[in-house]
């Protein structure tokens, strides 16, 4: 039975005859819904922001940030998580939780879901100080509910990602992002216009995280290290880019930091020795900005 209380689960009246339209009108339509999601997610930007700079605080103190969801929303929390250390050079501290486990990613596992005990045994890794995400388009899957009543209890920070943006569940958590995305193309289908919203609020949140944490320098990917040949040429596009300086120099750096762009580029642009600039890194917990900003001031 349909809960029409849900705003993802309301009948869309844009769409009542789209069984019976031509391929290319069928596409028109989905793509004029798609075309309202940008919007509803700059309406949850101050509530991003938020929860990043609580990410923040908690990643410079040691934690970290879990992930929790189940179907759609546990899968693209899931990719997020795993894109990030290839992109960003960070392992292990952003992580997800899937309802099912990694048998429930690739076929639809439906009773998870709906299990609390479940999503609350997953959340026995999160220690206070750490920050819990929930993801869940109903603004109230089990699972999720019962994974961030968990980490409130263990101390954690929590945070709550729907597209029911007045679900009671809203009220327990620190921040929630309420996505008003309404109905589908197909009614309840929320891998389509919910999974958009919370795919580009999850992109949102952790690339400017990974920002705010000195991941990147300028618009630069620095954090990426030098494991094959192809990635080394790219590496030392990335140095010629950041420093102005030509391939060779930078490729010698790059050779002198063992692989490690960041050190490679803090030993350029500081004028310092690769070991050195190994040592600043680590006092500013990898923050290329910051680690230049400490060289000049000494």
């Amino acid at each position: 039975m349909i809960d029409c209380e849900l705003p993802t689960e309301g009948r869309n009246p844009r769409t009542l005859d789209v069984d019976t339209l031509p391929t290319l009108e069928v596409l028109h339509l989905i793509n004029t819904e798609d075309a309202t999601v940008p919007m509803v997610v700059a309406a949850v930007l101050p509530e991003v922001a938020r929860l990043v700079d609580l990410a923040v605080d908690s990643l410079r103190a040691g934690g970290r940030v879990h992930y929790f969801g189940a179907g759609t929303s546990g899968r693209l929390a899931v990719i997020d998580a795993a894109e990030l250390p290839p992109t960003f050079g960070i392992w292990g501290r952003v992580v997800a939780h899937h309802a099912g486990g990694p048998g429930a990613l690739s076929q639809a596992i439906s009773d998870v879901e709906d299990d609390i005990e479940l999503g609350m045994r997953d959340a026995r890794e999160v220690r206070s100080g750490d920050i819990a995400i929930g993801i869940a388009a109903s603004g109230r899957t089990p699972y999720v509910i019962g994974a961030l009543r968990a980490a409130t209890a263990a101390g954690a920070r929590t945070a709550l990602i729907s597209c029911n943006p007045h679900t009671p569940y809203g009220e327990e958590v620190e921040v929630h992002i309420g996505l008003a995305t309404g109905p589908e193309v197909i009614t309840g289908s929320t891998r389509m216009k919910a999974g958009t919203a919370t795919k580009l609020v999850l992109n949102s949140f952790s690339t400017t995280l990974m920002i705010r944490m000195g991941r990147t320098y300028s618009n630069l990917m620095v954090s990426v290290n030098a494991l094959n040949s192809k990635l080394r040429a790219r590496l030392v596009r990335i140095l010629t880019e950041a420093t102005g300086m030509d391939a060779r120099t930078c490729e010698n750096a790059l050779t002198e930091a063992g692989g490690n762009t960041r050190v490679a580029l803090v030993s350029l642009l500081g004028e310092v020795p690769a070991a050195r600039a190994t040592v600043v890194l680590e006092e500013t917990d990898g923050g290329v900005r910051e680690a230049l900003q400490r060289l000049r001031s000494a």
